[in-house]
């Protein structure tokens, strides 16, 4: 279990400026574990935008700290982000991957994928009252508004992963392919699966140059 609980190059809770978010997240809240990781899900979920056009390949734009900074990321950071979080809470926890359809996403990003397969979608697990229990914070509330979903929430006992429906009842998000769980972001392995999905990217450094929202692509 101690391996869940190290700080690396990617779960850097030992960053000054990483502590210093932590500690006001948590400013006033009960020192209880659950309480905590409740607390600091929703700082992630929604403190942090979803993005995947700011997806880049270098290593450092794994890492929690990146995530913070950037204010905006896609699912893999801010997995780690709330990773580290409750690492530097004595919570272990570990990433997960997964590839994922995706019946909601933007024709900009389909089209800039080729495919409605998001591969290498990331997510964290935290080990809670003896058990591991999976939190999603990808998507922030503003997203979700937009596409009529509701935000995805955790209680902190349950697994929380992307719903499968809309408000509406279509078809939202289904997981397709399962990579299993890492103690810390395996950068190596992620990148090769994203070049044998989008391989198209990676042909002329397109994947380092898009720019765009997600948010944007849905008002519009």
């Amino acid at each position: 279990m101690e391996r869940y609980l190290q700080p690396t190059a990617f779960f850097d809770y030992n960053q000054p400026e990483l502590e210093a978010w932590i500690d006001k997240q948590l400013e006033g809240v009960a020192s209880d574990p659950v309480e905590q990781a409740k607390v600091l899900y929703l700082a992630v979920r929604d403190g942090i935008a979803y993005n995947p056009y700011v997806f880049r390949t270098e290593p450092e734009t794994f890492s929690a700290s990146f995530a913070l900074s950037s204010g905006e990321t896609y699912c893999i950071p801010k997995a780690v982000l709330l990773g580290a979080a409750a690492r530097y809470l004595g919570i272990p926890s570990r990433l997960g991957l997964a590839d994922v359809r995706n019946h909601l996403s933007s024709p900009k990003l389909i089209e800039w994928l080729q495919s409605d397969i998001f591969r290498m979608h990331g997510f964290i697990e935290l080990y809670l009252n003896g058990r591991w229990v999976k939190a999603t914070p990808a998507f922030n509330k503003q997203l979700c508004e937009l596409m009529n979903v509701e935000p995805l929430v955790f209680d902190g006992v349950n697994d929380s992963v992307f719903q499968e429906y809309t408000e509406t009842g279509e078809a939202h998000m289904e997981y397709v392919n399962d990579h299993g769980v890492f103690d810390d972001v395996p950068h190596d392995f992620i990148l090769a699966g994203i070049k044998s999905a989008y391989g198209h990217l990676f042909k002329d450094n397109s994947a380092d140059q898009v720019k765009g929202s997600l948010a944007e692509d849905i008002r519009q």
